[in-house]
């Protein structure tokens, strides 16, 4: 079984961008599929910026419908043996230049610690 998870941090960036940009929900379902079947996706929109035995954090460049040529930011976890994704941060490009190092790190602390890895 699959699992999709999000951070409450996630879900709070989540819906004030879905305001903004009402296509969101459907092209975050979009990802969903393409990552089911390639967990650390494929082609350049897709770049794993952490890696171990299990883990792996990804970044991925969205095509936003409501953004017409412009594209929102998807950081997620894969945990391989579970088979599990957990959506750690979303963001638009044009208001925030990088993903989030802080939040990356704490969401790795705190799987490493809770997973005695």
């Amino acid at each position: 079984m699959t699992n999709f998870i999000q951070l409450p941090e996630f879900e709070r960036e989540f819906v004030r961008l879905s305001k903004k940009y009402p296509s969101l929900l459907s092209d975050i379902e979009d990802v969903k599929v393409i990552i089911l079947s390639q967990p650390c996706g494929v082609g350049k929109n897709f770049t794993i910026i952490y890696s171990s035995n299990n883990v792996k954090i990804v970044k991925v460049r969205i095509h936003c419908e409501s953004l017409k040529k412009r594209a929102i930011r998807l950081i997620y976890s894969y945990i391989e043996n579970e088979k599990k994704f957990v959506f750690i941060e979303l963001y638009f490009k044009g208001d925030k230049a990088n993903e989030g190092k802080e939040r990356i790190e704490q969401y790795l602390k705190n799987y490493l610690n809770k997973n005695n890895v």
